[in-house]
């Protein structure tokens, strides 16, 4: 029975990645992270001719929470599902009309913006900024039921994709930085109700809990999880990254290494149980979460068969573990910085004590918004190259509260200079293999890749941009009057591969006409 039951799962989780060849069935396409697409009728040599296809544009109305598409489009049997703060769309995938709409009633929250759905069997699920998960049927979008998942009083809100792993949904929250700690749940894909619940912060005995000075600390600690995991379904693990501790810039109320906040974390996928931990930044004070997608690689290390899983974290710093033991094989900057001293026998990067934020300040690389921040990256098993967008800037970092038990952020950050790129890694060195440069501001959107030898993603000038995989030669662009919001997916219907992108309010579809 176990086998046959490890079969099915198995199974089950194979279809989700196998779909991606015609579908785009959950947030990162497949459950690896990789956000590569084995489809190769857009491809370098016939990317010129992309044309624009079809263009919807969400009607918000008086709610501007609707108005900035950061979600990534579903695509299941033909419909395509997306998603905004409150709003539920179905539309035709192959020409854009809109099925249905949904709208939740909010009681309030922060309105920043939401990643996207999930599916499950005939249902639809997405979470609101008051702290709720909903699930609707997603032929009609009528309401099947919502449940409580975090607390609006205490300035929680949620905003992540909820990523559907056998019978369990999987959700994360949000918070304002107020000093409140984070956790990821397991919730009944019939019912909404809690299955599990793994807290990012220990419990006063639990193991982390000597990297924190006290249990008023850990129990104020923060560590949200406010972007989707990935999954083995081999392993049987999930791999979370967790944001940035509590108070924020000011950190001598926290000393220690605060686990298991800016941490990629791998968990039982039912029970929720812990299996090992790496801290990307060791007490924090500079807002550099760590939720950055954890990439699943099948690959090579030193010539030898690995299991891996990799992230381009939003302190500089590109890290490679071993993903059944986390073992650190990699462990380098992908663009400059200047915090770090070096890395400890872990492979986690060392703190310079001389940049933490001071009264008269501190000049900083990476700045508050990070090298990368939570749009996703994309990995290629065809080139064997990791692409972020990725932004060189400072910070001068500042603190303003003083005093003993600092609350919220306790400090602030002035930005100055900064480039963007969309950087190529390889993911056996660490090295970068190719950097396109971009004109203008930071550039934060998502990437794709595909097995057509090609690489989209935004500009800072609003482009939306194909480079050859490979080379990092730029093949084709369009302007969309706004910059990318969103990262950039692709799937088949009918024989036709459309590529699909949003940029503020609207989500434009392109084909190749032939």
């Amino acid at each position: 029975m176990k086998r046959i039951f490890v079969l099915a799962a198995c199974l089950g989780a194979c279809g989700v990645l196998l779909a991606q060849n015609v579908e785009w069935p959950t947030y990162n396409g497949d459950y690896s992270g990789r956000r590569f697409s084995q489809l190769t009728q857009i491809n370098k040599d016939n990317v010129k001719s992309l044309s624009l296809s079809w263009v919807y544009r969400v009607n918000g109305g008086a709610d501007p929470s609707a108005a900035v598409i950061k979600a990534t489009p579903l695509v299941k049997d033909g419909v395509m599902y997306f998603t905004a703060p409150d709003h539920a769309w179905a539309i035709d995938a192959r020409t854009g009309h809109e099925i249905w709409k949904y709208q939740w009633s909010s009681k309030g929250g922060i309105h920043l913006g939401n990643r996207g759905a999930g599916i499950y069997e005939n249902w639809l699920y997405f979470e609101t900024p008051d702290c709720h998960l909903i699930s609707l049927n997603r032929k009609d979008g009528s309401f099947r039921w919502s449940q409580s998942i975090c607390n609006l009083d205490q300035m929680y809100y949620s905003s992540v994709a909820p990523i559907i792993i056998k019978n369990h949904v999987i959700v994360g929250v949000s918070g304002d930085d107020l000093d409140i700690p984070g956790y990821l749940e397991a919730r009944d894909p019939e019912t909404g109700d809690l299955q599990w619940k793994w807290m990012s912060v220990p419990k006063p005995g639990e193991p982390g809990s000597e990297t924190w000075p006290s249990e008023d600390a850990m129990e104020h600690g923060g560590g949200m999880t406010w972007v989707p995991c990935t999954y083995d379904p081999e392993m049987n693990m999930l791999f979370v990254g967790t944001g940035n501790p509590q108070p924020v810039i000011i950190g001598k109320g926290r000393e220690g290494h605060n686990l298991f906040t800016e941490s990629i974390v791998a968990l039982n996928a039912d029970s929720g149980k812990l299996v090992w931990w790496f801290q990307p930044s060791p007490h924090d004070t500079h807002d550099w979460d760590a939720v950055q997608t954890p990439v699943l690689i099948d690959g090579e290390i030193n010539g030898q068969p690995k299991k891996l899983v990799a992230q381009a974290s939003r302190n500089g710093w590109f890290f490679v573990l071993d993903r059944k033991t986390g073992k650190d094989y990699v462990s380098t900057e992908y663009v400059k910085t200047n915090w770090a001293k070096g890395v400890d026998a872990k492979g986690q990067p060392i703190p310079n004590p001389a940049k933490e934020p001071k009264e008269d300040g501190a000049l900083v690389s990476p700045n508050q918004g990070g090298a990368a921040n939570w749009p996703p990256p994309s990995f290629s098993p065809q080139t064997g190259l990791f692409y972020v967008n990725a932004t060189r800037a400072f910070s001068i970092y500042y603190v303003y509260d003083t005093s003993e038990k600092a609350e919220g952020w306790g400090g602030n950050d002035q930005g100055g200079w900064g480039e963007s790129m969309l950087q190529a890694i390889d993911y056996q060195t660490g090295k970068i293999r190719w950097s396109h440069k971009w004109e203008g501001d930071s550039v934060r959107g998502g990437v794709l890749s595909t097995a057509g030898g090609l690489v989209f993603a935004g500009d800072p000038e609003n482009n939306f941009i194909a480079l050859d995989a490979k080379t990092g030669d730029p093949l084709w662009h369009a302007n969309l009057g706004k910059g990318v919001s969103n990262g950039p997916m692709t799937y088949e219907l009918n024989g036709t591969q459309y590529v699909v992108v949003a940029a503020g309010d609207s989500i434009y579809a392109f084909v190749v006409n032939r």
